[in-house]
């Protein structure tokens, strides 16, 4: 019995973790004004997030090439509107955007 207590304390702690972090991410994206061009479940300017994370759900190296694209910018892989560089967005924000823009399911 207090093997399970210590279980359900420490699970429900990690739960309200991962929600804090989440609106963390999510409040990031607003602040850096990702949401200007992003949405979690419609495309906008540029996809949704929900579809970002789809597409590169079996990608082993898909953390990597994001945070790259959120810091530099890219085009061509949705299409021909480019998405600009954002130099406002550190590495460890970016990692922190890309972590959260991955787990939308």
């Amino acid at each position: 019995m207090k093997n399970l207590l210590m279980i359900t304390t420490v699970a429900m702690a990690l739960g309200t973790a991962a929600g804090v972090q989440a609106q963390d991410a999510a409040k990031l994206a607003q602040d850096k004004s990702c949401l200007a061009c992003h949405q979690i479940d419609k495309k906008l300017v540029g996809p949704a997030y929900k579809e970002i994370s789809k597409k590169y759900a079996a990608n082993k190296g898909a953390e990597a090439l994001l945070i790259k694209k959120v810091r530099e910018g890219g085009t061509g892989v949705w299409g021909q509107i480019p998405m600009p560089p954002n130099a406002g967005v550190n590495e460890k924000e970016a990692q922190i955007l890309v972590k959260w823009i991955l787990s939308q399911k």
